[in-house]
């Protein structure tokens, strides 16, 4: 479950869990949601002002990235310097519930970095809403993720209009909550809403393999492959918890490796996560690939729905001895841990709760990537449309992405792969050096 990673440093809250037995989480990340945002709070001293990169390496032991700090630190500065920061563009953010402050906490989220308010930010919910209840465990992790989800996306491309769409449903794991997603996407399809449509939601693929479960998957496959022919770019984080996922009792994770939907689906971008060091003037140091044995780690590995799809086919030997004909996950990647993130500002538990914390988790670089094709739209002068071939075209060519070599996605007793030289299981072909690879995306 990506969503319940939130701002927390935990994919799940889970005591010495391994495969097969139960999880004691209820909520993951919930209440490390809560205690860390007022954490942050007390020791910033002003709910409405982040503390410093400096201040949180000295006095907390973990960074604080400013939106400045990640976009030097991935190349995008000078694009945006010259203009290039979502102009025309609109990114469309589909989560549950929503939260019943993010527009103020945008607000307050832009003045504290310094960055300009969108052009424009709207919330549709064409299902329906509930009231918000802070009691309510899943509502409070999806007002986590929602605001994850916005602020990210603004703070790569400030220029971009963003739409919200809210469902009142939570997806959770299995079909429920599925259907309502996939028709807001349709609904934004439909409307023309967006060309980026970003998802930080995830089910295990094997949860799906039920009757029910395959005609919902079926039912996406279609809509991205319409997407795919308007020119519309999907994408979606690749899970928090490496090759072990939840199965449909959300109590359980699975004995064998398994990868998560739509992550896998030829049609998505999926962004795998990493561990991202840079100095506290965004100039970029090293990363790792995202992986703490009961922390977190980035989600990866073989579908065991999709077929290979053709711009695969010219992975290394031993990489297609791996795939045997099958999808790998993820494309590329984008900072995950929770202890190298940027701070989010939110307020929905009240001003007692309100300040700034880290985000967490591989649903920070869907939005994170759909802020930087905004950007690169605007570049091109046209939508990108469907990424993932001409990602691969580019990353086989050096120069475009920072090249993840270290660190596995192990987690929880369960086996992962390692990060590799080239394209790999945890980390696909790396983060973007935007500094070549938007003007390489954006050529015809």
């Amino acid at each position: 479950m990506m969503f319940v990673v939130l701002f927390s440093v935990s994919a799940v809250q889970c005591q010495s869990i391994y495969p097969g037995q139960t999880s004691t989480k209820t909520a993951p990340g919930v209440l490390p949601l809560v205690s860390r945002l007022k954490e942050m709070r007390l020791v910033s001293h002003n709910a409405l002002q982040p503390p410093t990169d400096t201040f949180c390496r000295v006095n907390l032991g973990y960074t604080c990235y400013s939106p400045q700090e990640i976009q030097k630190a991935y190349g995008l500065t000078p694009l945006l310097q010259a203009g290039f920061n979502g102009t025309g563009q609109t990114i469309v953010i589909i989560d549950s519930f929503g939260s019943p402050t993010i527009a103020q906490d945008l607000q307050t989220f832009d003045a504290g970095f310094g960055l300009p308010d969108p052009p424009s930010f709207t919330v549709l919910a064409p299902l329906g809403t509930v009231p918000f209840d802070p009691t309510n465990e899943w509502q409070v992790a999806w007002a986590g993720e929602t605001t994850m989800d916005v602020e990210i996306a603004h703070a790569m491309a400030p220029g971009a209009n963003i739409v919200l769409m809210t469902s009142p449903v939570s997806q959770t794991e299995g079909i429920q909550g599925l259907p309502k997603f996939l028709y807001l996407e349709k609904y934004a399809l439909q409307h023309k809403l967006g060309n980026i449509i970003s998802q930080s939601w995830v089910a295990t693929e094997n949860t799906l393999f039920d009757a029910a479960g395959q005609k919902v998957l079926n039912d996406f496959e279609d809509f991205y492959q319409e997407a795919a022919k308007e020119n519309v770019t999907i994408l979606a984080g690749t899970g928090d918890s490496g090759t072990a996922n939840l199965d449909a009792t959300l109590k359980n994770f699975y004995s064998f490796p398994t990868v998560n939907f739509p992550a896998s689906s030829p049609y998505v971008t999926a962004v795998g996560g990493t561990s991202l060091y840079v100095d506290t003037s965004g100039n970029y140091q090293y990363e790792v690939a995202w992986g703490s044995p009961y922390v977190g780690a980035s989600g990866g590995g073989v579908s065991q729905q999709f077929a290979e799809p053709s711009y695969q086919y010219s992975l290394p030997a031993s990489v297609q001895t791996t795939l045997n004909n099958y999808r790998g996950i993820p494309d590329v990647a984008s900072y995950a841990d929770g202890f190298t993130s940027p701070l989010i500002y939110a307020s929905f538990m009240g001003p007692q709760n309100a300040g700034y914390a880290p985000g967490s988790g591989t649903s920070e670089g869907s939005p994170q990537w759909a802020g930087i094709i905004a950007d690169v739209n605007q570049l091109a002068g046209h939508p990108l449309g469907f990424l993932n071939p001409k990602l691969y075209a580019m990353g086989e060519r050096f120069g475009f992405f920072h090249d993840i070599t270290f660190g596995s996605n192990s987690f929880v007793g369960l086996q992962g792969y390692l990060a590799t030289p080239g394209w790999d299981f945890v980390t696909g072909w790396g983060t973007p050096d935007l500094s070549n690879l938007a003007w390489e995306l954006a050529k015809p």
